[in-house]
């Protein structure tokens, strides 16, 4: 099996598509306001007619290139070319603005490979054990991980958790639509039999994510003829000297096991994984007071966070179906086109496919350090775009995908709905990501709840006389607990200092 698999993978078929995976991923993450959620979104159409290993195979290299490739805008223009880059602009801008753009783009680089190598050992030791657990749950134990999946909304909610929980409720809302499980009776559809099979994962991420990004732009039209700014750049090596990598060993360390971690856990993202990793580099260093004014440590501590999420976000998505982040919800859509069944069994049936994604992200990552190191200067050259055609491109190309997702018009239409709301989400400052988190688990929780009351016949007690049912439930609860005692704290702390 494993054999196969990386027989598979080797296939210059297949080499060829993770390479070209990874140089697209590195363009669309280098370039402000696309991510590696679009790449993914827009190639995946394309990925329906290739052989299972060769189509995910190429989805995982955009996966990759997309992550890492937001440090170059991030550190030259102080802009992130991806969410998970957030943390790389604190200490990266200054370093290029004290002429160490190279060793800050050199460190990016370097510890985006060590991070993704970090987690692909921990799926590839974690995946199995963690399969074979779950194969004792029950729908019980499933519904429980949903609703502690969810709520991680609270966390997510931004400044005000109100707006955060309609964004999640509204997600909710979405997945209800169409057919329901079990029964199939058909719910708030409003007799427009293309809403039989609800709104497409796809459809969706295009609209709230491309499609409002694009609105937005247009909205600010006046800045449309921008082209990004210059900035020049020396690099030597991957700017790391064998001492200053001896230092930073227990950062690096620290820095992925918190992206693994993170990545494990369903709807948070690298942007958190990169900041909190970034504080926690921040409190346990000798000179904390340095950090924000241009140090490589938070450099290493962000890119080898963000890129450990990678390997951690597939670890419930294989095992249990359960997406990570939107890039892995992206990806689960795309197994099961192929026909690969995330779950217990997926070692069993789809064995050879789940050792090939093992080998095609090791192949990722090593083309990853290859081509973003070698051709540094080619994608610098691509920020300076003007924006006015580069997003009637990308217009272009999220039609055409949502269009191929199923070859209906009204997916179109929909691309165009969802980014109108998610530009009124934007004006009216709601967060986005509760939403997809709601609608990606919302189908999930509801199915759950119904098979495991049937089961029952009726009775509730059966979530809380399960031992991994209750932990779940109960850690779901402590989640929301300290993120309203924090959103309270703060709240009378800003209120102290209104008075004052």
């Amino acid at each position: 099996m494993i054999t196969q698999a990386l027989m598979n993978v080797c296939n210059p078929t297949c080499l060829a598509l993770i390479c070209l995976g990874v140089v697209v991923g590195i363009i669309f993450g280098s370039i402000p306001g696309l991510s590696a959620t679009m790449a993914v979104v827009l190639f995946l159409p394309l990925s329906f007619g290739l052989e299972p290993t060769n189509g995910i195979s190429l989805l995982i290299g955009l996966y990759m290139g997309g992550i890492s490739g937001g440090l170059i805008s991030a550190i030259l223009l102080k802009i992130p070319g991806t969410p998970s880059s957030i943390a790389t602009v604190l200490d990266g801008g200054p370093m290029a603005d004290k002429g160490e753009a190279g060793k800050a783009l050199g460190a990016g680089i370097l510890y985006s490979g060590i991070g993704s190598l970090f987690s692909i050992v921990a799926l590839i030791f974690i995946s199995p054990y963690l399969a074979a657990l779950t194969l004792k749950f029950t729908p019980v134990e499933y519904f429980a991980i949903a609703v502690f999946s969810l709520s991680i909304i609270a966390s997510l909610s931004g400044n005000s958790l109100i707006k955060g929980l309609l964004s999640g409720l509204l997600g909710i809302s979405f997945a209800l639509i169409g057919l329901a499980p079990i029964d199939g009776i058909s719910r708030f559809t409003f007799g427009n039999f293309n809403l039989m099979s609800g709104f497409n994962i796809i459809v969706l991420l295009v609209g709230i994510f491309a499609v409002t990004d694009i609105m937005m732009a247009g909205l600010g039209r006046k800045h449309l003829d921008d082209a990004y700014g210059k900035k020049s750049y020396h690099l030597k090596g991957f700017g790391i000297t064998l001492a200053e990598f001896k230092d930073q060993i227990v950062n690096m360390i620290r820095s992925s096991i918190i992206g693994i971690i993170i990545g494990i856990q369903p709807g948070i993202g690298g942007n958190v994984a990169g900041l909190l990793s970034y504080t926690a580099a921040k409190n346990s260093s000798k000179y904390p007071e340095k950090f924000g004014t241009g140090i490589v440590d938070g450099v290493i501590a962000s890119e080898t966070s963000n890129n450990a999420v990678i390997g951690g976000s597939l670890i419930p998505l294989l095992t249990m179906g359960i997406p990570g982040n939107t890039v892995a919800a992206v990806l689960l859509g795309g197994l099961t086109i192929h026909g690969i069944n995330p779950g217990p069994l997926i070692f069993q049936k789809s064995g050879v496919y789940v050792y090939g994604i093992f080998f095609a992200l090791i192949v990722a990552t090593l083309a990853m350090l290859v081509f973003e190191r070698g051709a540094l200067p080619i994608f610098v050259k691509l920020l300076d775009v003007p924006k006015h055609i580069l997003l009637p491109i990308v217009m272009v190309c999220c039609v055409v995908g949502a269009y191929s997702s199923s070859s209906r018009m009204f997916d179109v239409w929909c691309i165009l709905g969802f980014g109108a709301l998610g530009v009124a989400m934007k004006m009216l400052k709601i967060p986005s990501t509760p939403l997809i988190i709601g609608f990606i688990l919302g189908g999930m929780t509801e199915e759950n709840l119904r098979r495991a009351l049937q089961a029952s016949e009726g009775s509730i007690s059966v979530f809380f006389t399960r031992p991994i049912s209750l932990a779940f439930l109960v850690a779901g609860f402590l989640c929301v607990a300290y993120v309203l005692k924090n959103k309270y704290k703060n709240h009378g702390e800003n209120t102290l200092g209104e008075k004052e």
